[in-house]
């Protein structure tokens, strides 16, 4: 066990001149704040995923909390993640289960179980076979070209859903462009801890305008707190059981697929980011984000997913110790067994979380061209060309495949086209 974890040693740079890596630590303060922002980083995705699906959102908090740590062990906190609610069940849960998107609880919601857990079972297995045969054919199957762009439909894909939440509301839309302005002035114009805070300050500074705004001056929609003071600080969230039907499994298992190419394009991303080659942790990363999926699945919560949204803010920090990820997902924990604090995230107006979401999105989509220019991909030549430019417009455009009742999803069939064509060009090569 003395080799499962790094030696971590103290960081002995000036803070905002070099990154922290990911075997080093801050200040217990620092630390303490930036794995905070790390789990407000997570919140909007890993609160709206499970109302899209009829979960409980305070319960798909508390289990983030405990898949993250989860994650940091199995992984020997060599990987900086975060695990939150994935996007990629979305779909495939409303399809097995019957349930409208965002129309309240799901009443099927144990046959959703059900196949998350399968899911992260498949999941785990495919983590077990990379680390039996080791990664090459992983590598083969999505080298950087692919896996760029991946990374970089992530961040777009999400970027229409976004802005479409304040189209057409100009006073929402001017809110969330003061968020970006209040997050990239923060980014800019600070140096030190606050340039790393940036998006939480920036948050914190654009939730003060706003409620000034509205409160304050009757412009736009007000902020009702009343919902705050009415909720208990303490308290379990609902837990569900899986029910295991057969076509509910075959319906929602294939996502670990999506997973897959997900969690790879992740790790590609920080790896760029840090400089470390993270590519040998594949195996346990994948066998922890499918543990993690089928406990979280086990108890009544969505399956499990690195965060782009994390990438996004370490991109930015460029803090990578992995001992902030343990400070984010204690954090989480304890606001999931608080129905007070599920109240003060509610009461975040959708300007607000709009704005970050831009600058977060943004965050990802960039980290995907890293992986392009670290990796010197030449796009002299016409395959790499063609791989990245169907990939990304198939992913920003959305475009979503089914087979019966199994939707890939726009990220999941940009990402399996990218994959196909990549292997069909290789023919010419061999």
């Amino acid at each position: 066990m003395s080799n499962w974890f790094p030696q971590w040693r103290p960081y002995q740079g000036q803070v905002d001149l070099q990154p922290v890596a990911t075997n080093e630590y801050l200040p217990p303060l620092q630390s303490a704040i930036l794995g905070i922002q790390h789990a407000f980083a997570m919140f909007g995705a890993t609160v709206l995923a499970p109302l899209l699906m009829g979960f409980n959102p305070n319960l798909a908090i508390l289990m983030s909390g405990i898949c993250t740590i989860l994650f940091f062990l199995i992984t020997g906190g060599r990987v900086p993640s975060y695990l939150g609610s994935s996007f990629a069940f979305i779909g495939v849960v409303a399809a097995a289960t019957g349930h409208v998107t965002g129309a309240g609880v799901n009443p099927n919601l144990s046959v959703a179980l059900g196949g998350i857990v399968m899911c992260g079972i498949l999941y785990a297995l495919i983590g077990i076979i990379v680390m039996l045969t080791g990664t090459r054919w992983i590598e083969k199957l999505m080298p950087p070209v692919v896996t760029g762009a991946v990374v970089m439909i992530i961040g777009l894909n999400l970027a229409p859903v976004t802005i479409k939440n304040v189209a057409g509301h100009p006073f929402e839309m001017w809110m969330a462009l003061l968020t970006v302005l209040c997050m990239g002035s923060v980014a800019v114009f600070t140096r030190g801890l606050i340039q790393r805070l940036l998006l939480l300050i920036g948050l914190l500074l654009s939730y003060f305008i706003y409620a000034l705004l509205t409160n304050g001056l009757g412009l736009g929609t007000a902020i009702d707190f009343s919902q705050i003071s009415a909720a208990a600080w303490f308290g379990l969230p609902t837990f569900n059981h899986p029910t295991f039907q057969t076509n509910a499994m075959l319906i929602i298992a294939p996502v670990a697929l999506i997973l897959v190419a997900e969690n790879l394009g992740h790790i590609k991303a920080v790896g760029a980011m840090t400089g470390e080659n993270l590519t040998p942790q594949l195996g346990k990363a994948f066998i922890a984000d499918g543990l993690a999926t089928t406990l979280s699945g086990t108890v009544g919560a969505p399956g499990m997913t690195t965060y782009g949204e994390n990438i996004g803010v370490m991109a930015v920090t460029r803090v990578y110790s992995t001992l902030v990820f343990v400070v984010a997902g204690i954090f989480a924990i304890f606001l999931g067994l608080s129905p007070k604090f599920g109240a003060i995230i509610s009461t975040i107006p959708t300007a607000v979380l709009t704005g970050a979401s831009i600058v977060v999105f943004g965050l990802i989509t960039i980290a995907g061209a890293k992986i392009w220019i670290e990796n010197k991909v030449d796009f002299s030549k016409n395959h790499n060309l063609i791989i990245a430019a169907v990939t990304l417009i198939m992913g920003a455009g959305n475009f979503e495949l089914s087979f019966g009742s199994f939707n890939l999803g726009g990220i999941g069939t940009a990402t399996f086209i990218a994959i196909a064509l990549n292997w069909l060009f290789k023919l010419k090569q061999s």
